[in-house]
């Protein structure tokens, strides 16, 4: 689904922590669907970037076991998304804008669409026993669940211009026009191998930890009174 028609309808279905399908949420309260508050949406992406996280976190660990032991530390070259300039601490992040955070955000989720769909591909293919069936699961859950959580964030995005919160500047973003077109033949060139796997899912929970951190901040920023 484009941008242009995400906005046009307003329309995207949030999970909650448990997985459940909720009410169609509308940006514009057209009839049929439930308008919530500002409050509401950041509570819906804040808890579906806190279980994408802990999933990715989960994967990683099961992974993990199958190495040898590795240090555990990769360059930032090594994770695609090293040129989307992220704040490295909180106060570095609350000194953004919140369009700048808001952008920051929403590149990290676009970034990571294609190399977590072909992540799920190679290890549905992968002859290595050691992935289960769960591991499987686990994958592709991650895979939607980074398709959920951007559309969701760019209709709070939405809601946030029309009341105001944000400026009218912030448009569709591309997932090649956030990072540097290099970094993405790494996945786009054959086969990933077990390393891969590992490593990709490495810099996921690094970069998922840094979603669910900036979208709280944000909320913190625009609604300081709820739990900040």
């Amino acid at each position: 689904m484009t941008y242009s028609l995400l906005v046009a309808c307003g329309l995207v279905y949030m999970e909650l922590s448990m997985r459940v399908v909720t009410a169609p949420i509308c940006a514009y309260g057209q009839a049929g669907c439930h308008a919530p508050s500002l409050a509401d949406l950041f509570e819906r992406v804040i808890q579906q970037s806190s279980r994408m996280h802990g999933i990715s976190s989960d994967l990683h660990s099961e992974l993990e076991q199958y190495f040898f032991p590795r240090k555990n530390v990769l360059g930032k070259h090594k994770c695609h998304t090293y040129g989307i300039l992220t704040p490295d601490d909180k106060e570095n992040a609350q000194r953004l804008g919140r369009e700048q955070l808001t952008d920051v955000i929403l590149s990290l989720l676009a970034a990571w669409s294609d190399p977590l769909s072909q992540l799920h591909r190679s290890m549905s293919q992968d002859q290595n026993q050691n992935f289960n069936d769960h591991s499987y699961s686990k994958a592709l859950e991650i895979s939607d669940m980074v398709h959920e959580l951007r559309e969701g964030v760019a209709i709070m995005a939405e809601k946030m211009k029309l009341l105001g919160v944000l400026g009218n500047t912030m448009g569709y973003i591309s997932p090649e026009s956030l990072v540097p077109s290099s970094a993405f033949t790494f996945y786009k060139q054959g086969e990933l191998n077990s390393v891969d796997h590992h490593d990709l899912l490495y810099c996921f929970r690094r970069d998922s930890n840094k979603v669910k951190n900036y979208l709280q901040i944000l909320k913190c920023t625009i609604l300081p009174g709820l739990d900040c």
